[in-house]
Formats: C-alpha cells, sequence, structure tokens
C-alpha cells in the first residue's frame, strides 16, 4: 500500500519518463543471426533480449529451436525466408502455401510465437547479385502475404522485403534527399512492389548503414556518419540535414512519394555499427552511433520529411558472428552489441535517455578450457608458417588481423599464434586442431596482449538460462508438436 501511494504521488513528467524508460527497449528490435562456429544457445539469446526488455527480433531464418524458444514471450518476431528459396516460391503458389503452413501457421497459437512479419528474401536486389533474384523476389513476395491471406492471418502477419538502401538514390546533377527515386534499373519493378505492399498494408523495409558510408568513401565525412553534430549540413531547399540517416531515410521518403506512396509505413530493418574489421570499425565509434541514434529514436523526432514520428527500427545485430562470409569486409563478423559469448562490448543505454549502463550480459555461458594454441617456440622449419596461417584463417576467424583492426600490428609469431588459436577454438579444441606440420603448441599461457584478445570458445548448448521454468518451455514445444 506504501509503495503504490509513494508511486502516485511522483510527478506527472517523472512518471512519464519513468514509463519511456519502461518501454523504449521494448519498441527496439534486434537482428539475430547465427552464422556462428559457435552459436550461444538459442534459450540463452531469447533470455538475453528479455532481460535487456527488447520487444521485437528478426530472424534469418524459420530456425525450429529459436521458434520455440521464442514460444510464449510475446516477442514480436519478422521470420525470415533466405534468398535461396525465392525461385521456388515464385514458381508455385502451393509452395508458398505449403512454407506458410509449416514456417509461420505451425507456430500461430495462443502461447506460441508472436510473429508479425514475414521477410521474403534478404537485400535481394543488391548489385553485388548481379541481378540473380531480381524476377523472382516480387513474385514470391505475392504468392506469401497471398498465402497468409488465404490462411486467415493475413491482416495481422505482414510479408515485406528488406532492401539495401541501393535500391534508391538521388541523381549526381541533384544530390539531395527530396530528389530521391527508384534505382534506374529496377524502378518499374519497385513501383510495383510498392503498390502490392501498399494494397496489403504491409510496410517497407530497407536497411541503412551509416557505417559504410565511410567505408565506401574515404573523403565522407566523418561527423556526418553520427548524430551529435560537428558536420557540416546538407543544404535540401531550406532543410538542413546533419547527419547521413536522415539524409537516406527521406532520400526512401522521396523515392515513394514519386510513386505514389509517400505515405507508407517505414522500418529500418538494420542499422548498426561494427566493432573490429576496418580502421572505422571501432567499439569508441559503434557507442557514440549507437548513444546518437537510440537518443533520436526516443525523443521521436523523426527526420525532416517524417517529424515528430517514432521510426520502427531493428538494431543489427545482437551478437557477433564468427562464420559470416567476409566478402562485403572484414567487419561483417562483428556487428554484434554482444560479443560472441553474449557480453556486452560497451556502455548502451536502450531507453536513449543516455545513461551510462550496460547490457545485460547472457547468462549461465560456459566456456572451453582455460587453452590456447600458439606458435611452437621450438619450431625449426618455419618455410610452412604462411601456408600453415593461411589455412587456419581459411576455417577460422582472423579478421582482427587485418589493417586497422584490434590485433593489426603484431609481429609473425604473434600473428601465427592468433591464427592457430582461432582455428583450434573454432574445432572446439581438438588435440588435432593444434599442430600445423609441429609449428603449433597448445599451452595454458593466455597469449593475448592489451590490444588482442585471444578468445576461448563457448560450449555451445552449454548455456544455462533461467527465468523460464523448463516445464514452461516443455509446454509450448508440446504445444507446437500438436498444432504441426
Amino acid at each position: 500500500m506504501g509503495r503504490r501511494l509513494a508511486a502516485a504521488a511522483l510527478p506527472l513528467p517523472l512518471l512519464l519518463a519513468l514509463c519511456w524508460a519502461a518501454a523504449g527497449a521494448a519498441a527496439l528490435g534486434m537482428n539475430w543471426g547465427t552464422q556462428a562456429t559457435h552459436p550461444l544457445p538459442p534459450k540463452a539469446v531469447v533470455q538475453v533480449l528479455r532481460d535487456n526488455g527488447v520487444g521485437k527480433v528478426k530472424l534469418f531464418d524459420t530456425d525450429f529451436a529459436a521458434m520455440s524458444a521464442l514460444a510464449g514471450t510475446g516477442i514480436e518476431v519478422m521470420a525470415a525466408i533466405p534468398n535461396i528459396m525465392l525461385a521456388d516460391l515464385a514458381a508455385d503458389a502451393a509452395t508458398a502455401k505449403d512454407w506458410v503452413k509449416r514456417n509461420v501457421q505451425r507456430y500461430d497459437f495462443d502461447g506460441g510465437v508472436t510473429i508479425k512479419y514475414v521477410a521474403v528474401g534478404n537485400e535481394p536486389f543488391l548489385s553485388s547479385y548481379n541481378g540473380s533474384f531480381i524476377n523472382v523476389t516480387f513474385p514470391a513476395l505475392q504468392n506469401i502475404q497471398n498465402a497468409l491471406n488465404d490462411a486467415g492471418i493475413g491482416d495481422r502477419i505482414k510479408a515485406t522485403v528488406p532492401l539495401n538502401a541501393d535500391v534508391y538514390n538521388s541523381p549526381k546533377q541533384t544530390p539531395v534527399p527530396s530528389a530521391g527515386r527508384f534505382r534506374a534499373d529496377i524502378s518499374e519493378l519497385m513501383t510495383d512492389m510498392v503498390k502490392f505492399l501498399a494494397k496489403n498494408g504491409a510496410p517497407f523495409t530497407v536497411n541503412i548503414y551509416p557505417f559504410l558510408s565511410l567505408y565506401l568513401n574515404d573523403n565522407f565525412p566523418l561527423n556526418y556518419a553520427f548524430f551529435d553534430g560537428g558536420a557540416t549540413p546538407v543544404n535540401d531547399n531550406g532543410v538542413l540535414y546533419t547527419n547521413v540517416f536522415d539524409a537516406n531515410f527521406d532520400t526512401l521518403v522521396a523515392a515513394l512519394k514519386a510513386v505514389g506512396h509517400g505515405d507508407m509505413p517505414v522500418i529500418v530493418g538494420e542499422v548498426g555499427w561494427p566493432t573490429d574489421g576496418d580502421k572505422n570499425a571501432k567499439a569508441a565509434y559503434a557507442e557514440r552511433f549507437y548513444a546518437g541514434l537510440l537518443k533520436r529514436l526516443a525523443s521521436k523526432a523523426g527526420t525532416p520529411a517524417r517529424p515528430g514520428q517514432y521510426i520502427e527500427v531493428y538494431l543489427f545485430g545482437l551478437v557477433d558472428e564468427d562464420a559470416k562470409s567476409v566478402a562485403p569486409g572484414n567487419f561483417e563478423r562483428h556487428w554484434g552489441i554482444l560479443r560472441y559469448d553474449g557480453q556486452p562490448k560497451y556502455a548502451m543505454d536502450l531507453t536513449g535517455q543516455g545513461r551510462n549502463t550496460m547490457l545485460a550480459p547472457a547468462k549461465g555461458v560456459r566456456y572451453l578450457s582455460k587453452m590456447w594454441c600458439a606458435l611452437n617456440p621450438n619450431a625449426k622449419d618455419l618455410g610452412k608458417l604462411g601456408a600453415n596461417v593461411d589455412y587456419a584463417c581459411t576455417f577460422a576467424d582472423c579478421t582482427p588481423l587485418g589493417y586497422g583492426s584490434t590485433c593489426n600490428g603484431m609481429d609473425a609469431a604473434g600473428n601465427a599464434s592468433y591464427a592457430f588459436n582461432a582455428y583450434y577454438q573454432a574445432q572446439s579444441q581438438k588435440d588435432a586442431a593444434c599442430d600445423f606440420q609441429g609449428l603449433a603448441l597448445p599451452t595454458e599461457t593466455n597469449p593475448s596482449t592489451a590490444a588482442c584478445n585471444f578468445t576461448i570458445q563457448i560450449e555451445t548448448g552449454a548455456a544455462v538460462v533461467r527465468g523460464r521454468s523448463a516445464a514452461a518451455v516443455l509446454v509450448a514445444l508440446l504445444q507446437v508438436l500438436v498444432v504441426w
């Protein structure tokens, strides 16, 4: 009683601030990628989301273990269809109906998974794909949304296509957001897709990465990638843009307006900052970027083209993934706001209130033995060292050794030890994984330096999760099986 009276006596502004602090993180989404040699167990990941008050998650597939772990949590889910499946879904409406039955209806019950969106593909129109998915993405989207509609769930579960921001641009002669248009080679296709999304009440989903503006252009002004000022504004007919996120978002708004749908809801499916693998991929920059972004989201400031609106955003990503392709760049394996083991990298306040706080870490994570693999100090034939290091780095993550990265600058012995240990850990510390033709030896001495951490991998599936009883999880799983 006393506590209730005290709470009721709080000033209204303070009550509102407390309410937003509680709801702010729940309004955020997180991307949960699993391309890792030792991924965190799904239950541990879901517990991290819950412990940090995150209310939405975007997946890249419909993995049964992940979906089962999300059952009963109330976390909103964007389930996903990989690009490799688009052709089959485009070719046959029955295949799309079967996919919806197996991957959406299967989990759609009281106490099941709260699926809100289906992501049809992932950035399928990237220029680097050379048109591989140009002809199949829209038909796949149509077939999936129609299957959702036919199943009677299309009114609350919408299909969308997460697209890279390269699907729109401003002309070189008028490089301002208000001149934004869809890319010339896919303009007609994008127009048709937007009309279909609008007809079904579905949002446009776009991935925006200010970091890539820096990565792709050495002359890009650093401060323009952040939200805390210091950059020379871009003047768009009297409207001043002080950061590239706003400019990029409003370029899309202009492109949508040009095809008759300037009011279409827009979801930012991915936005984030990596912490390794490039000279601009630093934890300090990531902390700065997120602090500004989260503050902006909390203020509901919107953008110049859409002022006073909360932007639905999914941060990319939750956890580092050491098995991702590095074709776009070495930074690809370091997008996580958490390390590979679920531990936070830097201070981060998801409510956007600017508090100097750390995220709640993954609980109960168990590690492999305190063993590392390092260069054998007595090795004689170093002529084979290069080939063995190359082998190790082909099957393990050596991206921290690259230029501008955290482990760059060590001598040849240090580089070799890092590579050997990365492979040894990726292979779960198997004895045979630390030999390299006699060049390496297991050691209980940690070879890490002040700047470079030689990791010990986690025991996959060994995280102990508290907060949800085993019985509750079992009931959810049984319900899934019964429905199926």
